[in-house]
């Protein structure tokens, strides 16, 4: 089969390999149709955050079963992989906390994930996708999630405004999913021209930071109260204090972008948490638990209806352009939104 691999800091080649083998009971072989690449794997990739090499990349992924083994699943069955192998003895794993427990295993970062054609997953982390979805879609699942998973954070109240900062595919899903919850008016602030595009062609308002500021913008368009719901979806010190001011009396702040750099917290900006009475909530990962009715299982079931996933990829590549395309965006060399690697382009 074949597989990008990351060999060392910022080299990636297309090798051939062998198929893998099990490694535990009740799994399935998974061809691999489509796989995302996420913003985390560029500095993986690149900026040495690996956790060791060689490594295949990729956790945003969906397949085929191939070989239904004692998984309980048929061969040919759609599905979404859930990346994290949690550690079945973690007090936080027993009851279905897998993103905040210890010493779990994940496709893509700890162990090879889906920029290769087949991978062994055990029954568990497999999700059917349903027929109305493509499998570059279902390769969408696990940002989605993501996004769902923090704005169940917050509590909606009546007639919320919204404001998501950053408008990037979470973003941008964060966006539909305080629409699907029911808040009343949802901006997205992002400087970039052809994602704002996007933005509007969802329906919803955008706010361009560069040339009018942000805070000053969402307090006038609620008639001066402030955004009652606010997701910081970029993780720069920057947004992240708007974040903070953008939020009206009562606010609910969720902090969902990784912050790169420092951030402080001067004494206007303290104040203002305390006197406005903001609740603040950090965010990681999503919940694959209860199964069946799970963040995991929402997604694909809104997905394509409610939640529309398909503008936001900007670019669907074939395994032989992914090492170029990666290397041009952590230079920057190119525009992209979502990209996604299509590692079987018969089963989209």
């Amino acid at each position: 089969m074949q597989a990008i691999v990351l060999k060392s800091q910022g080299q990636l080649e297309i090798e051939e390999r062998p198929l893998p083998e099990p490694f535990g009971p009740r799994q399935a072989l998974v061809r691999v149709a489509a796989t995302g690449i996420c913003g985390s794997d560029i500095p993986r990739a690149f900026d040495a955050k690996a956790y060791h090499y060689p490594l295949v990349l990729g956790h945003e992924l969906a397949g085929v079963v191939e070989d239904a083994a004692d998984s309980g699943l048929e061969a040919g069955r759609r599905v979404v992989v859930f990346p994290l192998l949690p550690r079945p003895e973690d007090p936080f794993s027993l009851i279905g906390e897998y993103a905040v427990s210890s010493g779990y295993d994940y496709y893509g970062s700890r162990r090879d994930g889906g920029l290769q054609h087949y991978l062994w997953v055990p029954r568990a982390n497999l999700i059917p996708v349903p027929g109305h979805v493509s499998l570059s879609e279902a390769a969408m699942t696990e940002p989605a999630a993501v996004s769902l998973h923090a704005v169940n954070k917050v509590r909606v109240v009546s007639d919320a405004v919204a404001l998501v900062i950053g408008g990037g595919p979470i973003g941008v899903m964060v966006a539909q999913f305080l629409r699907i919850r029911g808040c009343t008016a949802v901006y997205v602030a992002e400087p970039d021209q052809r994602k704002r595009a996007v933005v509007q062609s969802l329906g919803f308002e955008a706010i361009d930071p560069a040339t009018e500021d942000t805070v000053e913008s969402i307090t006038e368009r609620s008639n001066g109260r402030g955004a009652d719901c606010v997701v910081e979806a970029v993780g720069l010190p920057g947004t992240f204090e708007q974040a903070f001011r953008a939020c009206a009396t009562f606010g609910q702040l969720v902090l969902l972008g990784n912050l790169a750099g420092s951030l402080t917290l001067n004494e206007k900006l303290v104040s203002t948490i305390l006197r406005r009475e903001l609740t603040i909530y950090g965010t990681w990962n999503s919940k694959v638990t209860p199964a069946g009715h799970s963040e995991w299982d929402e997604v694909l079931q809104r997905m394509g209806k409610t939640l529309v996933v398909e503008p936001l990829i900007s670019h669907r590549l074939a395994i032989e352009e992914t090492p170029a395309m990666m290397n041009a965006m952590y230079n920057r060399t190119t525009w992209f939104n979502k990209v996604i690697v299509q590692m079987d382009a018969e089963q989209q």
